[in-house]
Formats: structure tokens, sequence, C-alpha cells
């Protein structure tokens, strides 16, 4: 991808994308599609949103043209394809501040940057989000606790505890079993909410299961690290000792969409209405994926890349009237760069 562009520079463009997940990415590459400049700004200090922070070793099976895929890749594949529409990116900065201009809009980061756009499209999947709490760790200061999981392979020959009972403690516990030494999974309820083939793949591997459980107390030190965990049955009250070094919580994310609350949109808790066009009716604001909602809405990944696609198309009438709403099948377009130091055929 193209080098950052520089620390607290004002900025001018077609089109600023806010959030770098997978339909931002896909947004910025689209974007190129129809010839238009980009700005791609995210809060977080790398590209590809949650998936990359939160599961990029998972096997993901339900985006097209792939079998499967892990975060990581996806993410790769996704910037690769971005970087022909040569973003400017700026990482590590929150849109703040929305203000609206005779010719577009003007929005301030938290870098104290401005970047001065025509359009603004929003593609901050859950926007801003934080793990969790587990009460257990209070006052915990030491190592071993891993909010963000790292490659599977880290995990060789260590004792494990993921504690949730949803898709991602499943899935890492599934996951990690293969190299752990041993991988305990702890569940306050009696049943998993994960889907059916992981669980079952759960129950018919090596993993430790205690359900209707929920870790007591984490012991160890602040120089040695974790050192075991007290997992208490909700039902009797007994204690057990599980040897630990690593503790990972997969009880989901808080989510907020922090400064966007105040830009004047339709909200619906954590989601942004749209309308079939994915305008937000704020003036030059558009919205794809998780961070959207309208009737109907499936939270799928492969649904926010249409959703991107249907908003730049939108926008780009808007930036440029006379131009078509539909651009015409890329099929139609020159042959695609297999070189990633080769201009893109539409960005010359």
């Amino acid at each position: 991808m193209p080098v950052p562009a520089p620390d607290t520079a004002d900025l001018r463009t077609e089109l600023l994308v806010v959030g770098a997940g997978p339909a931002g990415l896909f947004a910025c590459f689209y974007a190129g599609m129809r010839e238009l400049d980009v700005v791609l700004l995210d809060s977080l200090p790398h590209l590809g949103g949650q998936v990359a922070a939160l599961y990029p070793d998972k096997p993901i099976f339900d985006v097209a043209g792939f079998p499967a895929v892990t975060g990581r890749e996806l993410v790769d594949r996704l910037a690769e394809q971005a970087h022909l529409a040569k973003p400017r990116i700026l990482l590590d900065e929150v849109a703040e501040m929305l203000e609206h201009r005779p010719d577009g809009v003007r929005v301030r980061t938290s870098a104290g940057r401005c970047v001065e756009a025509g359009a603004v499209l929003i593609t901050g999947g859950i926007g801003r989000f934080t793990p969790r709490p587990l009460p257990a760790l209070a006052g915990w200061s030491g190592d071993g606790v891993h909010h963000l999981v790292g490659a599977p392979e880290e995990y060789t020959g260590r004792d494990v505890v993921v504690v949730g009972g949803g898709d991602s403690a499943v899935d890492w516990a599934n996951s990690l079993s293969p190299h752990a030494r041993r991988v305990t999974l702890v569940h306050r309820r009696r049943r998993f909410r994960a889907h059916e083939r992981s669980v079952a793949q759960l129950t018919a591997g090596d993993v430790s299961i205690r359900t209707n459980s929920e870790i007591a107390q984490v012991s160890g030190s602040t120089g040695s690290g974790l050192e075991a965990v007290s997992v208490r049955d909700c039902g009797t009250g007994a204690l057990t000792r599980v040897p630990a070094d690593v503790l990972i919580p997969a009880l989901g994310h808080i989510a907020s969409l922090g400064p966007l609350t105040g830009w004047g949109l339709r909200l619906s808790g954590q989601q942004i209405e749209v309308g079939t066009d994915m305008t937000t009716g704020v003036a030059r604001v558009w919205a794809a994926g998780d961070i959207t909602t309208y009737p109907g809405k499936v939270r799928l990944m492969a649904v926010g890349f249409g959703e991107a696609a249907t908003a730049v198309n939108n926008l780009a009438v808007r930036l440029r009237p006379g131009a078509d709403l539909f651009p015409g099948h890329s099929s139609d377009r020159a042959t695609a760069p297999s070189n990633e130091k080769e201009a893109a055929p539409w960005r010359t």
C-alpha cells in the first residue's frame, strides 16, 4: 500500500473513506474504478479493521471466490486490490468533527488534520470497539492475557484458557487446540452460541470444555506472568485450579460510534440508518458495511462489499453530474495489471 500521508498535513480529495476494514478497502478500489481521488482514514494503526485485529488467522468461509480464507490473507488481498486506486492513507486517526462547506465537507481528525472532501463514505464496521471486561482480571497487570490472538503457532506447547461461548471463543479453541499443550474452554452457560458446525468440531476434539462455569481468580506474578486460573462451577460453587500461561477473554466487544454520533446521522443503536443508495440523510455522507442498518439487513462481509460499490456509484454521480450511475462492467475495461508496480488501467 502507499506510504501514509505526512503527519498533520491537511488534504483535499474527492472521497474520504472512514474505516479501513474489508468494506473500506473494497470501497477504495471501487472508487479507483470510478477514477475518484481517495483518502482512507482509520482509528486503528493498521489496515483490515476488526478482521485484522480480532481474528487474523481464523478461517472465513462466506467470502465469494474463496472456499476458505484467513482474515490475514483476505486483508492482504483487499489491500493489494485497493492499492490500484492509489489512496492516501491516514492510520491511527479518528474522524471527529464534520463541517459542511459550499463545495463539500471538511473533516477534522484526532491528529488535528483537516481533510476537505467532496463526499464521505463511512465503512467503520462496528465503529470503535473495546473488549468486554472479565471481572476476575480486575487488578491484574501481569503478562499472559491476550485480547488480540496471534498466529496459532505462537501457542505451541502452552496451556491456554479461552473464556466465552460465542463464535470467537469456540473458533479460537478449535484453531489453537492442535498447537497448544492444552486448551480449556470456560463458558458460563450450558449451551454455546457459536455455529453448530464449530460446536460439533469442538466437542469431537481435544479441548477441555467447562460449561456452567466461570473464572473466579487468576494467579501468577508480574515477573513470571500468568500461571493458573481458578474455575468455579456455577451450580456447586466448587473451585478447580487449571494451569494457564495464556488467558483469552473472548467475551465480545463493546462498540461505540464515538464522534460520529455528533454528525447528525440517523442512528439505530450503534448502526447508521441508510437508504437503498446508502445515503445517510446527511448531505454528502454515505455509509456501507456492518455499520449500516435497514429493513432486511444481513451482516455479512459479502453484503458489505456490495454496499460499498452501491455507495461509490451513487456518490460518484453526485460528485460528477452527468456521469452514469452504472459504470459498465469491469470486464469491458483494459486488463487489470498483474504486477502491483504497473499503473492501474483506469488510473493513468
